[in-house]
């Protein structure tokens, strides 16, 4: 019943989507019919719908072979089939990274393989899907339970490699199997799976990363650098007879424990097998007692809460489900897991759009309700001024005439200011860019390039890492220095503004650096992690030192990317909000200079000019009735939020609070 919950709450989280990226389509027209719209806010709604789309929650499990990753990943999303669909048994089973997704563009489901001997090359597995000609493409037969398994049979295949050329691939030979013949070892057939499967969860958005053991995560850079800290949950899997290895530990601390903390991923560790401490002799509260007490000993050496370590037989849960056996479902504690997946990893989600797309829209909506809240005032200032031209139609329009041309003086003079400023301002935003322009970084790379071509020794190697995340956090330091100095023209400019109109305050957006300087300090710290252990690797695996630096350069190429766009983009955008507002009141002022000179030609069209106005004003709060009405449904919390459940998982109060 539970795995029904999270369809629903999946459900539930795609719908809201959708209805968001309803809303700001209609809240795009609703601003050319104001004659609001303009290229950057238009820009700003593209990348909010863009992000919409593309948008996906990802599940990543992760541990040493013999965990029951893949059991578990059967009993979870395919116990329907009533047997198991990844091949899953004693030993080594899943040898590469596996990816299950559902594919919109593909009519017939297959599975992708790349193979193993790719690594060769330097190009990354991202480059690679660019690339399907590269690919092994077998197709699958969803209606056909026996096709389907030997098809997934595949992400199983070996093959027989010499030592040497194995060692060349990236494999140390101490874990690698015997392929029965001297200097023959049995290597993964291939290097990536890619699944693409119309299972209701994976049609909706959700994706599995299902990763080898230790070895993987070791000689596939790419694992570590960029898929598992895209993951919003990564699901640790350690044996509840053996606890917490050596090698569970090796992988927990050196790729999964910091993405806790720098990438806002949940982590969660299970404790798989518990039906091997079952013991009807014993009874049953013994056997809780001595899972309980596992359970407590491995939250203690992870370092995380016992709420988020969770016992469970993934076997026994496949047996249940393929039986339709309540007890024994119950028994293998596998709702525990499922439960916490309806609830922790969708809300994680959507507080995630929440800050990256609904805030961001909310603060353009609120801007452009102000400024047509600007426009209804002057009309009904212009709708009092007619009422009392009647009595008065000499005096009092040449004081008004007299007022509005000061004020439209006053706000030509903001303008011309604000456009100085503005001026200022993209010249301090190239400045931004400069600090870390692309021929700055090509530099470091090509020294870098220079530095591993002259050695490939490791004392070569640890000069040459320290030397480029030295030069690139030296030219981060630079940034944050011309960061500081925009920082504080723009908080200048709208605390004048804000001090001149101050029943319209508008808070100044400020440039932030800082997820990008976390960022480059994660990849430095992988890097170091590399580095330090350059002892233990063979000179023969230059070919997985290669390629670590293809992967880790391609994540700083595309951090420098997006902050070089992002600080154009806000230096483009910073003064918007002023300039918006100043330009429709100097539009307003000139409207009603020409009005006010009207009247002053013609006082008997007084009555049909207070008609006029009085439809424009109707027309007016029409429009702001229709953007409440956007803002009360882009405000409308986010599913599992509206439900109120979240709060009643005791750790979803701590991860609330660490926010």
């Amino acid at each position: 019943m539970s795995m029904e919950r999270l369809s629903q709450q999946v459900e539930a989280y795609v719908a809201w989507k959708r209805e968001l990226m309803r809303q700001i389509t209609r809240y795009r027209s609703w601003l050319v019919q104001n004659r609001l719209t303009g290229e950057s806010i238009e820009a700003r709604l593209d990348a909010a719908l863009r992000l919409l789309r593309s948008d996906h929650i990802t599940l990543a499990f992760v541990g040493e072979f013999s965990r029951g990753k893949t059991e578990l990943i059967n009993s979870l999303f395919f116990s329907s089939y009533g047997q198991r669909m990844l091949p899953s048994h004693a030993g080594r089973t899943t040898m590469c990274p596996t990816e299950l997704f559902f594919d919109p563009r593909s009519e017939r489901p297959y599975i992708r393989l790349l193979p193993i001997e790719t690594r060769l090359a330097e190009a990354s597995i991202a480059q690679f899907k660019r690339v399907p000609g590269r690919w092994v493409n077998i197709p699958l037969a969803p209606d056909d339970p026996a096709n389907m398994i030997e098809a997934f049979t595949q992400v199983a295949k070996t093959k027989p490699m010499p030592v040497e050329q194995a060692i060349q691939l990236g494999f140390h030979p101490d874990m690698l199997e015997s392929a029965g013949k001297p200097g023959l070892v049995q290597v993964p057939a291939w290097r990536h799976a890619l699944i693409h499967f119309d299972h209701p969860l994976l049609r909706q958005g959700l994706r599995i990363l299902d990763t080898p053991g230790l070895n993987a995560l070791g000689s596939e850079p790419e694992l570590t650098l960029s898929m598992l800290p895209s993951s919003q949950a990564i699901i640790f899997l350690l044996a509840a007879d053996a606890g917490v290895t050596a090698s569970d530990m090796h992988i927990w601390q050196n790729h999964i424990r910091q993405l806790a903390e720098d990438r806002q991923t949940s982590l969660f560790a299970v404790l798989n097998k518990i039906d091997v401490l079952w013991d009807d002799l014993a009874g049953e509260s013994f056997v809780q007692n001595a899972i309980a007490q596992v359970r407590d000993a491995t939250a203690r050496q992870l370092g995380i809460a016992s709420a988020d370590v969770l016992p469970l037989s993934a076997k026994q849960a496949l047996l249940a489900k393929v039986r339709n056996d309540r007890p024994l479902l119950q028994r293998s504690q596998l709702e525990a897991l499922e439960e916490l997946l309806c609830e922790r990893i969708v809300a994680q989600k959507e507080r995630l759009l929440e800050r990256q797309v609904v805030n961001q829209v909310l603060a353009l909506l609120q801007n452009s309700q102000h400024v047509l809240n600007l426009r209804l005032e002057k009309v009904r200032e212009q709708q009092g001024q007619l009422a009392n031209q009647q009595q008065d139609n000499g005096q009092l329009l040449f004081e008004l005439t007299a007022k509005t041309k000061h004020d439209h003086s006053e706000h030509h003079k903001r303008l011309l200011n604000l456009k100085t400023n503005q001026r200022l301002l993209q010249r301090q935003g190239e400045l931004l860019c400069s600090a870390v322009r692309s021929q700055r970084l090509e530099e470091h790379l090509e020294r870098l390039r220079s530095n591993l071509s002259g050695s490939w020794t490791t004392f070569g190697i640890h000069q040459a890492i320290l030397s480029f995340f030295s030069a690139v956090e030296q030219d981060m330091h630079h940034l944050g220095l011309e960061a500081e100095t925009a920082n504080r023209m723009v908080a200048a400019i709208y605390q004048r503004h804000n001090e001149e109109n101050p029943l319209h305050g508008i808070d100044a957006p400020l440039f932030n650096l800082a997820p990008y300087q976390r960022e480059l300090r994660q990849l430095r710290e992988k890097g170091d992690q590399f580095r330090l252990h350059l002892k233990t690797l063979l000179t023969e695996q230059r070919v997985l030192t290669r390629r670590f630096f293809a992967t880790l350069v391609q994540e700083v190429v595309a951090l420098h990317q997006r902050l070089r766009q992002e600080a154009a983009q806000w230096a483009h955008d910073a003064l918007m909000p002023l300039m918006q507002h100043t330009l429709e009141h100097k539009q307003l002022l000139e409207s009603h200079m020409l009005r006010l000179k009207a009247l002053a030609q013609d006082t008997q069209q007084a009555r049909l000019r207070g008609e006029r106005l009085q439809r424009y004003a109707q027309e007016l709060e029409q429009q702001l009735q229709q953007a409440g009405e956007i803002l009360r449904a882009l405000r409308r919390p986010a599913p599992i939020h509206r439900q109120g459940k979240v709060v009643t998982l005791p750790t979803a109060n701590r991860q609330q609070g660490a926010e």
